[in-house]
């Protein structure tokens, strides 16, 4: 071939609506009824094969948690270490592969989910991690398929970074090189396009991946595996291990050649990874790449003169959409006084007509938490803020973990503004409102700033520009992901590159070329093409 071909700028894949009589939903429901009836075996995929261990692990429904979707091998230490050696063994190779050839494994990739496949991922996470139709066509369809687009034109946009100037008989250029070893990506339940990004993401640069799907959702890890495999992935480039985080995890952060860790998850496992890798710094060939998405306390901010109507639509969408566990998802509102009685009348007589069950019924907003550890930890601040002389529920409340992981959307006003669900993170259907008094509007902002110690997402509802410039100056570092009249919720690739600081991670923005850099190693490269004879220098001539 002479030349390389470009890569399309890409547009973001079209949101399918399920309208009633539609075609995508009559595909989206004979594949539910498929993946119920059935109960298949995952294996781990390590070097290109399927290995099986005989330790295994149940994917359920968490709407229905005694049904199980499948069961799927675990790894121990053995497959750990064989997945490593696959991984460095396929480096070379697939570093030297030309940059259009891995591209288009990954375009194919993105075109089989769009189409083919779509169903099928969208019903594996549905049934997987009970997100509706609604969660599931922006998550495992559309925002998988941008990712996989975007990056890959994002890296060519790197590749063409060159220096400007090269002096007369010189020739100065930059080759952008996979790190010096293996990348471990961690990736969490919650999305399954976070769940495959985090692993193609250092594979669109050249490196080999040992990837860890969370053990809640290798059910919808696995689809998107097989799709890369449809697609034409090298043996060994993205080795999937399934297990726990000690029998996995520990062994790979020990390893000499681990050269980066592509992370989402919570603050704390993060912060454990940071300081072992800390620790054991001087065993590895290089400083390890460490990129990492985590928690978030993310708020609303409701100036006095903001559209109220609006803010209630924001906080039910932002808090309660995919149960509230987003990264992203409102967790705190601060509202003026003067507005809350109204506020809080809308969002209870709006909430008393959201409907919650399994995902199967497509008239349900609200389905179920991941699982009983969830559950249980959701309830207990429910709990709390029902026996707490500093808050009260003001709508919900309620707990149901018979069938399946049932929490109802639930307000907490919180009466002092340091209250605990005010400042954690909880991971679930649950907002807290605090009423700041509207003549004290500044201390309200420093309230907000500085009560969580996330900074992920946040918003602000006001309608005259110049308290929407104040309020945003004096939550500038608060979020990493800011919103102006809209909920904090939903970013989308090559749109709003997503990402946080403080606790809420390394903020190095997916969806964009930032993240992307940190996968590549530069190597600057001079050529001289008449070098010099002798060594001496004009200024050394006689006069």
């Amino acid at each position: 071939m002479n030349g390389k071909p470009n890569i399309p700028h890409p547009i973001n894949e079209p949101v399918l609506q399920y309208a009633p009589g539609s075609a995508e939903k009559r595909a989206l429901k004979e594949k539910l009824k498929q993946f119920r009836s059935e109960k298949a075996e995952i294996p781990l995929y390590i070097g290109g094969k399927e290995i099986t261990t005989g330790k295994f692990g149940e994917a359920v429904c968490p709407h229905e948690h005694r049904h199980v979707l499948a069961k799927y091998h675990k790894a121990g230490a053995a497959e750990t270490a064989q997945a490593v050696n696959a991984a460095l063994k396929a480096r070379r190779e697939w570093a030297a592969m030309p940059f259009h050839a891995r591209a288009s494994i990954f375009l194919k990739a993105a075109e089989l989910i769009s189409t083919s496949l779509r169903a099928s991922m969208n019903a594996a996470t549905m049934l997987n991690l009970s997100k509706n139709a609604f969660q599931a066509e922006i998550d495992s369809a559309c925002e998988l398929v941008d990712f996989l687009r975007f990056n890959v034109y994002y890296a060519e946009q790197i590749y063409a970074q060159q220096p400007l100037v090269s002096a007369k008989g010189i020739w100065n250029y930059v080759e952008q090189r996979p790190l010096d070893g293996f990348i471990f990506a961690v990736t969490p339940f919650n999305f399954t396009a976070i769940s495959a990004n985090l692993p193609t993401a250092p594979a669109i640069m050249g490196n080999t991946v040992v990837w860890k799907p969370a053990s809640a959702a290798v059910f919808s890890g696995w689809q998107a595996m097989q799709a890369l495999r449809a697609a034409g992935l090298p043996d060994g480039v993205i080795n999937m291990v399934t297990g726990s985080g000690a029998e996995v995890g520990d062994p790979i952060l020990s390893h000499p050649d681990l050269a980066g860790v592509h992370f989402t998850g919570s603050t704390k496992v993060f912060q454990s990874m940071w300081s072992k890798i800390g620790r054991d710094v001087a065993k590895y060939r290089n400083y390890p790449r460490l990129v990492g998405e985590t928690g978030g306390k993310d708020f609303i901010f409701i100036h006095p003169d903001a559209d109220m109507r609006a803010a209630a639509i924001a906080i039910i969408r932002g808090s309660f959409e995919y149960q509230g566990q987003k990264c992203s998802a409102a967790s705190r509102v601060y509202a003026p006084k003067s507005a809350w009685p109204k506020l809080r009348e809308m969002l209870c007589d709006e909430i008393k007509t959201v409907k919650m069950g399994g995902v199967e019924d497509f008239r349900n907003l609200i389905n179920a938490v991941i699982d009983k550890a969830s559950f249980d930890n959701i309830k207990s601040y429910i709990d709390d803020a029902k026996n707490s002389p500093d808050a009260k529920i003001v709508c919900g409340g309620a707990c149901d973990d018979s069938k399946g992981y049932f929490v109802q959307p639930t307000v907490i006003e919180a009466l002092a503004p340091h209250y605990k669900s005010m400042a954690e993170e909880i991971f679930g259907p649950v907002v807290s409102v605090y009423a700041y008094e509207d003549s004290k509007l500044d201390e309200a902002l420093a309230l907000c700033d500085t009560t969580s110690p996330y900074s992920l997402t946040g918003a602000v509802f006001a309608t005259d520009r110049r308290n929407i410039e104040k309020i945003s100056a004096a939550l500038w570092q608060a979020s990493g992901n800011f919103y102006i009249n809209d909920k904090p919720t939903g970013a989308v690739v090559g749109q709003q590159p997503f990402g946080g600081a403080r606790a809420s991670g390394t903020n190095d923005k997916a969806g964009s070329m930032l993240n992307l850099l940190r996968w590549v190693s530069p190597r600057a490269v001079k050529e001289t093409f008449a070098p010099p004879h002798e060594y001496g220098y004009p200024f050394m001539a006689e006069e």
